[in-house]
Order: C-alpha cells, then sequence, then structure tokens
C-alpha cells in the first residue's frame, strides 16, 4: 500500500470520464475511461476502483478492455435485480453494464451491454451487440436509470448525439431492446460537443411532495471557464419527456455554435473552475440520496499535463459530491457538498484584522480542508493566498468570487494559467469551504450552491496569507485542518483486463 492524494487516481497510465458509478454489495465501484497500454488518450477500456466510504479506493484490474474492433467509451452501470435482461445466473441477478462501443477507424458509436454475476469484478460482453445503434458517428455515453411513474416502469436511457447538441432518451423492458422516447435541445450552452449526460430527481428542500428532475449536460468546448464544463437544467420527466422549468431559448447554429459570456451565464453550470468535466451520479441508492463524481481536468490541456517519468500517470477525480436541490436567491439551485476525507484541526484563528497582507498559517499541510468565514469591515473583499499557487478573491462590488491559479503556471502547459469566477452577488460576510490537495483545489461558497474546481501547479511547502482590498477585513473563523495520509491499493501496472 502505498499514499496517495486527496484526489483518486490511477496508479499509471490515462484516466479521464467516470463511467459506471454504482453502489452494490456495501461498496462504490467507480469505473472510468482508461488506457491500459499509457498515460496519452487511447486503447479506451474501463478501469475499476471501489470504496466503502468514497474517500480511499482500492484500484482492481481493467474491467472492460478494448478489442480489435472497438474501444469502450463512456456509460453506466445499473443493478438488474429482477433479472429483466435475462443475464442472470441461478438465481443470481446481474450488474449490467452499457457503454458505447466505438469503432474510431469507421467513425461508428452504437450502444452495448456487458453482465458481471461477480459484484463487478469480471464482466462478459453481450453477444447480441449493439442493443442500440442510430447509424450515428457520435451516438454515446448511455446513461441507465430504473422508472418507475404514471408511464409504467422500465428502464430508460438518456445518451447524446454530440455533434448535434441533443439529448435522446429510450426505454426498454430488458436492457436489450429500446424504442424512441424524446429528446432535448440543442438549448442553453452549445458552444461544443454535448456529453455524459445524467437525469435523476431530487426533492426541492428535502419536500418529497416537491420533486424536480436535474438534467446534467457536458460540453467541451463551450464551458463557463473555457474548454470543457457541465451546465445543468432543473425541469419535470414524466417517463417520456423533459421539460425545462424555466423556458431556455433553443441555440441558433452559427460558426462553431458560440454562446456570448452573457448567455453562457445565463445558464446554470455544476462548476465555475477549469476542470470539472463529465460528472455523472451513482445508481444503487434511494433516489433522495444523489452522489456524482466527476474527472478533474479539461480537454484543453489534459493531455500535456507533466508526468512522473518512472510512473507515468495522467487524470484524477474530484472528491465525491453529494447533491440536493434548494431554494436559493429567488430559484430553485442545485446543492454541493463534498464527501472528503476526516481532516484534524492544526490551527483555528479568529478575529484577526487584515488590510495589508497578514499570514493566517505559516505553512500549508499537503492535503487540506480550510474552512473560513471573512467579514467585509470596510473593505471592498479581500485576496487570499494559498500556497503561492492560488489565490481566492472576492468583491462585493461586482459581487464576484473568482480563483486564479496564475502565480505559478510557468511550469504547466500553454493555456493553463487561468482566472476563473462566478458571480454570488454582494454580501458583507463571505464563508467558504475549501478543500486543497498537493496540485489540485476545490471551492465551495454560497452554501454549496456556487463551486470553483482547478488544478493547479505542485504547492511548495508555502504558508497562507490574507489581505484586503481597499480597506481592512475580519476573519471571523480561519481553520485549517489536515487531512492524514490515505493510501490507496492494487496497482494497475500489471493488470489484466478480466473481460470474458
Amino acid at each position: 500500500m502505498t499514499p496517495s492524494l486527496m484526489h483518486f487516481r490511477p496508479a499509471r497510465n490515462w484516466m479521464n470520464d467516470p463511467n459506471g458509478l454504482v453502489f452494490h454489495g456495501g461498496r462504490y465501484h467507480l469505473y472510468f475511461q482508461y488506457n491500459p497500454e499509457g498515460a496519452t488518450h487511447g486503447f479506451m477500456s474501463w478501469g475499476h476502483a471501489s470504496s466503502t466510504d468514497l474517500v480511499r479506493w482500492e484500484e482492481h484490474p481493467v474491467a472492460i478492455r478494448y478489442t480489435d474492433e472497438h474501444e469502450i467509451f463512456s456509460g453506466s452501470v445499473v443493478f438488474d435485480e429482477h433479472d429483466t435482461s435475462g443475464l442472470g445466473a441461478a438465481g443470481t441477478p446481474p450488474l449490467v453494464a452499457v457503454f458505447t462501443l466505438a469503432d474510431q477507424v469507421a467513425r461508428h458509436q452504437a450502444q452495448g451491454i456487458a453482465s458481471s454475476l461477480d459484484g463487478g469484478r469480471s464482466w462478459r460482453l453481450y453477444e447480441g451487440n449493439p442493443v442500440l445503434d442510430r447509424g450515428s458517428a457520435d451516438f454515446r455515453d448511455p446513461k441507465v436509470f430504473r422508472y418507475s411513474g404514471p408511464a409504467g416502469e422500465y428502464w430508460v436511457m438518456v445518451a447524446v448525439e454530440a455533434v448535434e447538441r441533443r439529448v435522446v432518451l429510450y426505454r426498454s423492458d430488458d436492457l436489450k431492446t429500446w424504442a424512441y422516447l424524446s429528446d432535448y435541445g440543442p438549448r442553453g450552452a452549445t458552444g461544443g460537443v454535448w456529453e455524459c449526460p445524467d437525469l435523476f430527481p431530487l426533492a426541492v428542500d428535502g419536500d418529497p411532495s416537491e420533486v424536480r428532475w436535474v438534467l446534467l449536460i457536458s460540453l467541451n468546448p463551450g464551458g463557463i471557464a473555457g474548454g470543457s464544463g457541465t451546465q445543468y437544467v432543473i425541469g419535470f420527466f414524466d417517463g417520456v419527456r423533459f421539460v425545462a422549468d424555466e423556458p431556455i431559448p433553443p441555440a441558433a447554429p452559427g460558426a462553431g455554435w458560440e454562446n456570448s459570456r452573457v448567455q453562457l451565464e445565463a445558464c446554470d453550470w455544476l462548476d465555475h473552475g477549469r476542470d470539472f468535466y463529465a460528472g455523472v451520479t451513482f445508481s444503487g441508492l434511494p433516489d433522495e440520496e444523489r452522489i456524482l463524481v466527476a474527472w478533474m481536468s479539461n480537454w484543453d490541456y489534459a493531455g500535456l499535463l507533466p508526468v512522473d517519468v518512472g510512473s507515468p500517470q495522467r487524470g484524477a477525480m474530484a472528491l465525491a459530491r453529494r447533491l440536493s436541490l434548494v431554494r436559493a436567491d429567488g430559484r430553485v439551485r442545485l446543492r454541493q457538498e463534498a464527501i472528503g476525507p476526516e481532516a484534524a484541526t492544526i490551527v483555528a484563528r479568529a478575529d484577526v484584522r487584515a488590510e495589508g497582507p497578514v499570514e493566517l498559517i505559516g505553512e500549508l499541510p499537503d492535503r487540506c480542508r480550510i474552512d473560513v468565514c471573512i467579514r467585509l469591515d470596510g473593505a471592498d473583499g479581500f485576496d487570499l493566498n494559498l500556497g503561492d499557487t492560488a489565490i481566492v478573491g472576492y468583491s462585493a462590488a461586482e459581487g464576484i468570487l473568482w480563483l486564479d491559479r496564475r502565480l505559478a503556471a510557468d511550469t504547466m502547459p500553454d493555456g493553463f494559467a487561468s482566472v476563473e469566477q462566478v458571480r454570488i452577488g454582494a454580501h458583507g460576510r463571505i464563508e467558504l469551504v475549501i478543500w486543497l490537495d498537493r496540485d489540485a483545489i476545490e471551492v465551495f461558497a454560497s452554501g454549496g450552491t456556487r463551486t470553483i474546481t482547478d488544478l493547479l501547479p505542485e504547492r511548495d511547502d508555502a504558508g497562507a496569507s490574507i489581505a484586503g482590498r481597499g480597506g481592512s477585513v475580519l476573519i471571523e473563523r480561519f481553520e485549517v485542518g489536515a487531512v492524514r495520509d490515505l493510501v490507496s491499493t492494487g496497482s494497475s501496472a500489471d493488470m489484466k483486463g478480466q473481460t470474458a
């Protein structure tokens, strides 16, 4: 067992989108896009890790390996409890994976399935694949769930026609034969191809009598911060069609389908950072519990990030997040709460006044949670410097929170240096929860309804300081909790695929 960073990543090689998230047998299973041959994108297969707490992960052998005919692109996993698929055996219902079979030579994508009878450790490809083929080059990323409502009980698949910026919905009784239901889009943000959709219900403020459906749509490029991003739409789903709560104007095709900044800010975004993409939720949990994992990178530079020559690896996952719907700022919004490791407080400061830079801690831990509450006591805002690789800043006059990672970006690829921002409104007191890893940061503001996630250049042993903008600020609370050593088990270096 070897120490790991706070964010999951395989021991070696390339990783991108999370796939097949399922809670089964008391474990959270995380499958993911994985290249068993190296640290660049290619030979797409499903890697596999599992956890009992979403914090400590055990890496397993490659779950579903690419073949001579197809790469295995993104998809989902469901527990077929009543063996509707007929793929179970001896009274053992199967787990069923639904994924995109991508023929990169013929430029063709269709959906296939595989089954597992040993809790997701090994998989058998279905001999009748593909189970759904539209004759398309860009039909991908199926997310499947069990629907029960006025229209009946059946499986629903949410996938995309990526280049057309359309979410397409299908139904099935057996996971093998699919019938078209409806589609959604193009609407909202359309500056790139649409990918990795998800659709699920949540109660507003925990009230089971008021349920909305949330549609997630990742797109690349065209994200709010540039490059990859994920928008969400809140509405209703009747088992056939998804309808947005608020009218969202259709996109007008143009040169590249670009959206203006005003149009982008009118959309709801899962995260306002550069490195939070392809997020999807776990199946196998009750409807009232919805947990999401996303890839922590950006297609603008993912393949250019530096690697350790001795053990080349690229790609990591953001911390798992618990989702809920709340009323905020006069509308229903998605709230996110990080599911992070335990953090023991090593410094707690309060009633610290700062105008010029004031040191808050001399050396930040490699991995930590930072809870901060800042009162604008005569200032317009503040700059919170964290480890000399990131500045979290706020301006009340503009109502904007930002994350500046330009400090040490000269060691990173072109296009990495950036400033991300999110509008949170004018407030006299700002409360933040920040998860800081050696090479990444996740910032939660406005009670978790606004988040910014970014990769960072590798930090040294610098500390944290704060300065008021245009006056003094009062730090009412600044707590740093050090995350104790985490361990990951298993090694992908010699793991062979277990697909039958």
